[in-house]
């Protein structure tokens, strides 16, 4: 068994139209996942998957809904290649109302910066709560990480996106040659 939590304002993201997503995950992962709409926890029975790694993808499935991606770009995580990654910006904030200052320099003017950040790398991007997560490849995750780094450590937006715009070319060969 594997455990997740979710926030009951996610819940509904997991579940689907009619369970269509909670049923499209078990299918598509051979588990059995059940939702306890009151407190959150979600269990997920991985007894008949035919593939151990796919119950943890399962679980990565959930926790990206619940860090606030949508279930297109959380499916995205079955991929062979799809690693998840959550930050917590108040590793990096020394006061609340410094987590939210963070967020919006995450996030950017009209959400430029975080929609900069996945056209340059290809990594999905969610910043939620008092998180950042990032779902990619291995190559353009470590990409992104460092980008995001840059942005919680505080430099300036315009270093950030010259050093994304430098590794683009990076990305391009490493996809050239895979």
């Amino acid at each position: 068994m594997l455990y997740a939590r979710i926030s009951a304002e996610r819940i509904g993201v997991l579940i689907g139209p009619e369970g269509t997503t909670k049923e499209r995950l078990q299918h598509a992962t051979g588990t059995r996942i059940s939702v306890d709409s009151a407190s959150g926890e979600v269990t997920i029975d991985e007894a008949d998957a035919q593939d151990p790694v796919l119950a943890l993808k399962a679980r990565d499935v959930v926790q990206a809904m619940a860090r606030g991606f949508s279930e297109d770009r959380a499916f995205r995580l079955l991929d062979e290649d799809a690693y998840f990654e959550v930050l917590d910006i108040k590793d990096f904030a020394h006061s609340k109302n410094r987590v939210a200052q963070i967020r919006a320099r995450l996030i950017g003017t009209r959400g430029k910066t975080r929609r900069l950040i996945e056209e340059l790398t290809g990594v999905e991007v969610s910043v939620w709560g008092h998180t950042v997560a990032l779902i990619g490849g291995t190559f353009e995750m470590a990409i992104a990480r460092e980008a995001v780094f840059m942005l919680l450590r505080g430099s300036e937006h315009k270093t950030v996106y010259r050093f994304l715009e430098r590794k683009r070319a990076d990305i391009k060969v490493y996809q050239m040659g895979f």
